[in-house]
């Protein structure tokens, strides 16, 4: 791109609408189609799209727009069978990387602090350091672990490039696009981030600690192990039905289907003892550093059920959850 020294203003229609379409399938199924088109377009196209999510302010949609082409990025490794071509890719994040030579089922030995970089993110057993093989300070990976630690590079890449700071203008016709966008946001927006949830669930009845959790989970951050067992605890003793919890973690970039279905079901007492466990008290969850912003009904209850039930009497009409976001 440097070299052909190409503006935004230079960019073709098809250049734009290629642009445009990556943005609005990220949106909306939350992933970028891996068809690709000519390579003109192709190449052009993604930083294009860059800049036009760049100039949005909101969050969500520049996390959703990153872990999307992240996905992508996952899902073209997986099929590439050049493995030079892959060892490259790795090299522009600096990796130490070389191929693990007659070593099947693994294809890549990786050194170790580059693997923690990004497999610290991850939550299942087998991302942990002492889960793998290590050999000389380096981990052997097959190449599905290699894509799958490289799209989170490409998350915090694409993450980073989003994170502009004030204003710059756009062309009107790119401007455009992006109102475009925006719209067709906004009205799914309450749909992708409360899709199959319960009516009877208030969220402004949310304890403060709970709402931080939902919040953060809901723009792709990472829990703590008690912040997920609270925040799944709670919503299942409140009505949500397991699926409906497991669409909220799908916004994740480790989420495990598998893993987290095992999980989430053993939590609300559909696995296991058959035990429904309750949410840790407000006394753990202040020892873990979870409590947070205490209102006033905190400092006259004990756990954070108590609290969502007296908030629920305070409010003289409840708003069920497709309008309850604050």
């Amino acid at each position: 791109m440097k070299e052909l020294d190409l503006k935004i203003e230079d960019m073709s229609d098809p250049i734009l609408a290629r642009a445009e379409q990556r943005i609005e399938e990220a949106l909306l199924k939350a992933e970028v189609s891996t068809q690709l088109h000519k390579d003109e377009i192709e190449i052009t196209s993604f930083p294009v799209a860059i800049m036009m999510v760049a100039s949005t302010t909101d969050k969500l949609m520049k996390k959703r727009y990153a872990l999307a082409e992240a996905k992508r990025a996952y899902n073209l490794l997986n099929e590439e069978e050049n493995e030079d071509k892959i060892l490259e890719i790795a090299s522009a994040f600096n990796w130490k990387i070389r191929l693990a030579d007659d070593t099947p089922p693994y294809e890549f030995a990786l050194s170790f602090m580059d693997y923690l970089k990004n497999a610290t993110k991850f939550q299942a057993k087998k991302w942990k350091l002492v889960n793998r093989v290590l050999v000389d300070g380096e981990v052997y990976l097959t190449k599905d672990d290699t894509a799958r630690l490289l799209e989170e590079e490409v998350r915090a890449h694409i993450e980073k490039k989003l994170d502009v700071k004030g204003k710059f203008a756009l062309p009107q016709n790119v401007a455009d696009r992006v109102e475009r966008l925006k719209k067709t946001f906004t009205k799914q927006k309450g749909k992708i981030q409360f899709e199959e949830f319960p009516a009877g669930v208030v969220i402004s009845a949310f304890p403060p600690c709970i709402k931080k959790l939902y919040d953060d989970i809901r723009s792709g951050h990472h829990l703590s192990h008690i912040g997920r067992f609270a925040l799944t605890s709670f919503l299942t003793n409140i009505g949500m039905t397991p699926e409906d919890v497991i669409n909220l973690y799908r916004s994740l970039s480790d989420f495990n289907e598998r893993l987290t279905r095992y999980q989430v079901e053993h939590i609300a007492g559909g696995r296991g003892s058959r035990t429904k466990y309750l949410p840790p008290q407000c006394t753990t969850l202040r020892t873990h550093g979870v409590c947070t912003n205490m209102d006033e009904i905190c400092r006259g209850i004990r756990h954070p059920l108590a609290h969502y039930r007296k908030k629920l009497r305070t409010i003289k009409t409840e708003v069920p959850l497709e309008r309850a976001q604050k």
